[in-house]
């Protein structure tokens, strides 16, 4: 019998498969298509303090293995968030779910983190450092240490549960920017986020995204989130949660071996909304033929 149950710090999960921010909604979509309880967990849609309609559209590209997309953090905002979008997941998923936080400033950051501490649904807060610092030329807060280790330092300041730090594989070195986070207290980490990306359309000669570029996921990045899960796994003693281009069983113990301790899927829910559920039902068989008896014991099994 294989013992698929994974830990996140403290937190024990019955397996290692979360649905990624921005995938998955807030789970009412796919609630209607599985009972959602079998996940270990899932990371809803990015939140921010004010509700955001998103960027114009065009705002997807299809690519060969993979997917654009620049739909611009559109969410509700995190009074509605708590206010209506938590006491309707509560009645579809019964285990504590990955709130996905986003913000332009410290400030918004900190506010945001604050409201959703409070909330007994939450079991992680992941802190998406992807974004424009507005304050700072628009330049992303993850694509710095510094910066990185600011939004870290600010949120856990104000943040009782474990806060992971979301980090950007648009940068070339993201070990010192993994090292910052953790320096200043991050209980964990989520990496990757999307890269950078774009497409032209061949009849206009033009992007065919609005925002010209956007976040390219997708089985094609599988190997830089490996490369980059690995090369933090050796600097950091926290957790990681691995991602990026993540869509089979096989994907997920890679991922684990690389170093991640729990795994999310992304822009496979978009293609087969059945994805996670049967990786899930899959990983039992796929790990004996691997000769695993227990994934908790498999995590940075390649170095």
């Amino acid at each position: 019998m294989v013992d698929i149950k994974v830990n996140l710090g403290d937190w024990e999960l019955s397996n290692p498969i979360i649905p990624a921010s921005g995938t998955f909604g807030y789970g009412k979509e796919f609630a209607q298509l599985y009972d959602i309880n079998i996940l270990g967990s899932f990371s809803f849609k990015g939140t921010t303090k004010e509700e955001r309609f998103g960027n114009p559209t065009p705002r997807i590209a299809e690519c060969p293995m993979g997917m654009i997309n620049s739909v611009g953090l559109q969410n509700p905002g995190i009074d509605k968030v708590i206010s209506e979008e938590l006491p309707q997941m509560k009645k579809i998923f019964h285990k504590p779910v990955i709130a996905n936080i986003s913000g332009f400033s410290i400030d918004e950051y900190v506010y945001c983190c604050e409201k959703i501490d409070k909330e007994k649904q939450v079991g992680i807060i992941e802190v998406n450092v992807s974004c424009p610092n507005v304050h700072n030329g628009g330049m992303a807060f993850g694509t710095d240490p510094a910066c990185a280790a600011q939004v870290t330092k600010a949120v856990k300041a104000v943040a009782k549960k474990p806060v992971y730090i979301k980090l950007s594989p648009n940068v070339t070195d993201i070990v010192s920017i993994a090292k910052a986070c953790e320096a200043e207290g991050a209980d964990g980490l989520s990496l990757i986020n999307t890269m950078l990306g774009m497409r032209i359309d061949l009849k206009t000669k033009k992007p065919v995204i609005a925002n010209k570029m956007g976040g390219f996921s997708g089985s094609a990045i599988l190997p830089v989130a490996l490369r980059m899960v690995y090369q933090v796994f050796e600097a950091v003693k926290i957790p990681i949660i691995g991602m990026g281009g993540v869509s089979s069983c096989e994907d997920v113990i890679e991922m684990m071996l690389a170093g991640a301790s729990a795994v999310q899927i992304g822009a496979a829910n978009l293609v087969n909304p059945y994805v996670c559920k049967e990786i899930i039902e899959q990983l039992p068989a796929v790990c004996e033929k691997y000769n695993i008896k227990n994934l908790k014991e498999i995590t940075g099994g390649a170095h």
